[in-house]
């Protein structure tokens, strides 16, 4: 990330729009791309510390929910449902991970249709070490109070439920 701006680009946006006339949305627009903004800031300083681990955050996220099945393992398709990516993605995720030695795909004992996808030692070994970095280096000091942390959650929630996103 480059030098701080001398002013915040996403309020002069705002006024931007209300200058056109488009009060009415000058402000879902500047949330909505707050929001965006942060997501990249968030994201950015998530990479920079899994990247000595060799990991992208997808690929961090699908060992952590693996590490977190009661087996190590889950089918392909319901990491992909619970993870909310596409089947694709889970699958790029996989090939990279099981290339590290991470992860493995095996057979499904009762659905030969279905693939599952488990850790390896190395990948449950990764995943605690990983996420042991994240939460000391960016959950435990994610920027915001806590108070804000707690709205937050609830502001998104509700969005997220009346977008569809889980009931």
């Amino acid at each position: 990330m480059g030098a701080p701006l001398p002013r915040d680009p996403i309020a002069d946006a705002r006024r931007n729009w209300e200058d056109r006339g488009w009060s009415d949305v000058a402000a879902p627009m500047a949330a909505i791309t707050a929001i965006m903004r942060t997501q990249q800031i968030l994201l950015a300083r998530i990479e920079a510390v899994l990247k000595p681990f060799g990991l992208t955050f997808a690929r961090y996220e699908l060992l952590a929910l693996l590490g977190f099945a009661r087996k190590g393992a889950l089918p392909m398709n319901k990491a992909s449902a619970l993870l909310q990516v596409h089947p694709t993605s889970v699958t790029n995720a996989v090939d990279r991970l099981e290339r590290a030695g991470l992860v493995t795909r095996s057979p499904h004992p009762t659905d030969g249709r279905t693939t599952l996808v488990g850790l390896t030692p190395e990948g449950r070994s990764m995943a605690r070490r990983s996420t042991a970095a994240l939460n000391s280096e960016v959950f435990s000091a994610p920027g915001f109070p806590p108070g804000d942390v707690e709205a937050l959650i609830r502001i998104l929630a509700d969005f997220r439920r009346a977008a569809g996103d889980f009931e």
